[in-house]
């Protein structure tokens, strides 16, 4: 991008809840943005991503960014355990051979124990053995399996943000930030793929490897000109969301050691400067690879959907009022929610999730709140985090439970992010990867003064961990 104040940038973010897209200026602020809701399609053969609304939601959506603002970059950023299977010579726009599986799909576990005897060891590729589709390679498994013909026909296989950079310019290529998220299917033992791609006898079908930051050039040229975008706008390879959200540290805290807390649907630990022995595949520990190509210990749990489940459960709803006084009352009450609450994920996955105590008596939004401060203190323990601690996301909009675990973290320090859309700033960034100077916009998070939280913290592990 030039220095041209005219010139924009466009991110395109798609996740598992929400997909949306924003302009943002040269200071990588937001001055336009639309969002729709992702909702799986569950007719057909299985439960798949709707990708025909999400691209004419995207038509529509460019066309009016392109009728105020000159675009002169677009930078995409989606969810992980997704990719596409194309025909490249498809006379079909879309180029699907098969839809895109929704990773949360359970139907592909039929077959479990025949893809468990092929995945790779957990040392080679540090991707535990997750539910459901969050392997990419146990889908890739079940969709060559179930759907031979269909798979046969694929010439590709492109990882979901390259999807779509494929719709827009043409161009096909792979990135490590989603190859290297829980997929079994690269190796960073070896810096590689791992054996489970030559089992599949898929290594011809991945694309070469470029970075996220990689210029894929204009977009396709019908294409541009049913959008109203210029010639120079190019399309950018595009990021795995929660590296796109901790590239953004990367870049500011230099040598300094640090952990993101990226909240959302999944909450993901993201801690530098952590040896991946430190990692237990059984409590949903893993390492994702970061867009500068290094390993980072991750982990993680279902942060938005179990705060929703036990809201729910206890009887409150999403809006509730709380206050400190109703955080106490959980603790003074001995109200606990165990985990867990995500059928199957986080560092307790497959417990049978449980209250214990009167939960009537209690505000419902402050147990949960408790609940997400005590599973993020407990993964940072299993990390051995080090350094600052910076939250991102939706758990923002909840400034008492981040003071809880500011309280509990009493050794480090918790930042808030300032920066409402942490995630589109870091893919934006990947369009001046080597000009950018990041600075975190961020505020100390205040610290709770609840008595007995650590008494209380300690007893509910001795709970969990029976």
């Amino acid at each position: 991008m030039t220095a041209d104040i005219k010139k924009y940038c466009l991110v395109i973010d798609i996740g598992k809840t929400h997909v949306k897209l924003h302009v943002l200026n040269q200071a990588f602020d937001s001055i336009f943005s639309n969002q729709m809701k992702n909702v799986v399609e569950l007719g057909g053969q299985y439960p798949s991503i709707n990708t025909d609304a999400i691209w004419q939601w995207l038509v529509m959506g460019l066309k009016e960014a392109a009728s105020l603002y000159h675009i002169a970059a677009i930078s995409i950023t989606t969810h992980g355990a997704t990719a596409a299977l194309i025909n490249r010579n498809a006379t079909v726009n879309d180029g699907l051979v098969l839809p895109i599986l929704d990773y949360e799909y359970q139907g592909i576990n039929d077959d479990i124990a025949e893809y468990t005897a092929l995945r790779p060891e957990y040392s080679e590729t540090f991707s535990p053995d997750l539910p459901a589709g969050l392997n990419l390679g146990r889908q890739l498994y079940w969709l060559k399996k179930q759907f031979s013909d269909e798979f046969s026909q694929a010439t590709d296989i492109l990882m979901y943000p390259q999807y779509w950079a494929w719709r827009l310019t043409g161009e096909r290529v792979s990135e490590i930030t989603s190859l290297g998220c829980h997929t079994d299917l690269w190796s960073i033992k070896n810096n590689d793929y791992s054996t489970l791609v030559d089992e599949l006898a898929c290594r011809a079908m991945l694309p070469k490897l470029v970075p996220a930051s990689f210029d894929l050039g204009q977009i396709l040229p019908e294409l541009r000109a049913e959008l109203g975008l210029s010639a120079d706008c190019h399309v950018f390879t595009g990021i795995h969301d929660s590296n796109a959200s901790f590239l953004r540290y990367r870049l500011s805290q230099k040598d300094a050691p640090f952990t993101v807390i990226s909240t959302g649907t999944w909450t993901i630990l993201m801690a530098t400067q952590v040896e991946l022995a430190n990692l237990e595949a059984s409590k949903d520990m893993l390492a994702n690879i970061d867009a500068m190509g290094q390993a980072v210990a991750c982990a993680r749990f279902m942060g938005g959907r179990e705060f929703e489940a036990v809201c729910e459960q206890a009887g409150s709803w999403l809006g509730e009022q709380f206050d400190e006084t109703d955080l106490q009352r959980v603790i003074d009450e001995q109200v606990f929610a165990l985990p867990d609450f995500s059928d199957g994920s986080g560092p307790f996955g497959g417990n049978k999730s449980a209250f214990i105590g009167t939960v009537t008596q209690i505000s419902g939004m402050a147990l949960a709140s408790i609940y997400c401060a005590l599973m993020m203190d407990y993964q940072l323990d299993m990390l051995n985090a080090k350094g600052d601690i910076f939250i991102e996301g939706a758990f923002l909009k909840n400034p008492l439970l981040c003071a809880v675990l500011n309280q509990l973290r009493s050794k480090q320090s918790v930042y808030l992010s300032m920066d409402a859309t942490g995630t589109v700033q870091g893919a934006a960034y990947l369009t001046i990867l080597n000009e950018v100077d990041c600075y975190i916009n961020k505020s100390a998070s205040e610290t709770s003064s609840l008595s007995s939280l650590e008494a209380y913290r300690d007893k509910w592990r001795k709970l969990v961990d029976k």
